[in-house]
């Protein structure tokens, strides 16, 4: 929500909050707490500017050279874009961190998009199996942490009110608790008790049914986990019927309010512009990043621009649109 202000969530402070559960819940299951998070840390990290309305621009103007998939994208990012080391490419990361970050949402069945393929034809990931227990974990408190800052953030914005929210399952129960106990509260403090204690649910629902889960199933390895199935960590069914009903809600008042249409259909826009330009004129890019576009095929040049777009945050990608297109403008 850059251009609400500079108050609300990015992709970076979402993957710390979802770091900060997945290591808690790490620990509470005694696995791999620095897998946990470093899984949770990479998670975003193919995501582009705008989040889901820029990887939908991308993926179309893609289309001819492959598509483009955030997922993919941080497998690429972490095993060939990062430089820093003099003899290899990427980030001489754990097989069980490449695993647990292409799949971690769960087996990857079909077609894969063509960054998982290149990289799994070379180094067999197992994506047609679960992920690990500290990948499953990264996985559910990306959701924790989402729905959470989804209604601070939602609140703070005004796209709704605690009047909107009183009869929505989950968080209904939870503002009505936290107005009883304090009445009269500041409205910062209300919005902030209330993530609070939204958080707490969900994270206790999620270790009573995954203890139940592991009790029963009695894992004594990763094998045994990936093999199991299905997933082992989980919310309970009952809790998960409450949470579409919180999805449904944030969907209509939220994802499809009409500030964040608007915002989302000017995202589309910039990348889309941003991806045409680079393309047909790669001179344009920064000088480190015109090589790969000059003298490659079509494909691979595409490619190229898409990497360097989906490196960008919001406000990097609107103040570039803003200076390739304003100096056109200008010159017309």
């Amino acid at each position: 929500m850059y251009h609400e202000g500079d108050y609300y969530r990015t992709r970076l402070t979402h993957s710390l909050e979802v770091a900060q559960i997945a290591r808690s819940l790490a620990r509470s299951f005694r696995v791999d707490e620095d897998l946990a998070e470093a899984l949770s840390l990479a998670h975003d990290l193919g995501h582009t500017p705008f989040g889901h309305a820029g990887e939908e621009a991308l993926n179309a103007a893609m289309q001819p050279y492959g598509g483009f998939d955030h997922n993919g994208q941080t497998l690429r990012t972490i095993t060939s874009l990062e430089a820093r080391y003099a003899e290899f490419d990427g980030l001489n990361l754990t097989w069980e961190t490449l695993e647990g970050t292409a799949k971690h949402n769960g087996p990857l069945i079909g077609k894969l998009p063509w960054a998982l393929e290149e990289y799994n034809a070379q180094y067999e990931l197992e994506l047609h199996t679960w992920p690990g227990i500290e990948a499953q974990i990264s996985a559910l408190s990306d959701d924790i942490a989402y729905h959470s800052h989804d209604v601070n953030d939602g609140l703070r914005a005004g796209l709704f009110t605690i009047k909107d929210l009183a009869d929505v399952p989950i968080i209904g129960p939870i503002i009505a608790e936290v107005q009883k106990k304090y009445p009269g509260l500041q409205e910062g403090r209300l919005f902030h008790e209330i993530g609070r204690r939204l958080i707490n649910m969900m994270v206790n629902d999620l270790l009573s049914e995954s203890s139940q889960r592991l009790a029963d199933a009695k894992p004594s390895s990763a094998d045994d986990v990936r093999c199991f199935g299905g997933p082992l960590i989980s919310f309970s069914e009952d809790f998960e019927v409450d949470n579409r009903s919180l999805r449904k809600f944030l969907f209509e008042r939220m994802y499809r309010h009409y500030r964040v249409n608007r915002m989302t259909s000017k995202a589309r826009r910039v990348v889309n512009d941003l991806f045409k330009l680079y393309h047909d004129e790669p001179e344009c890019l920064p000088e480190e990043w015109r090589p790969g576009a000059e003298k490659v095929s079509q494909t691979d040049r595409a490619r190229h621009v898409a990497d360097y777009i989906a490196g960008m945050t919001d406000r990097f990608a609107l103040d570039e649109h803003r200076r390739l297109y304003d100096v056109y403008e200008e010159s017309r």
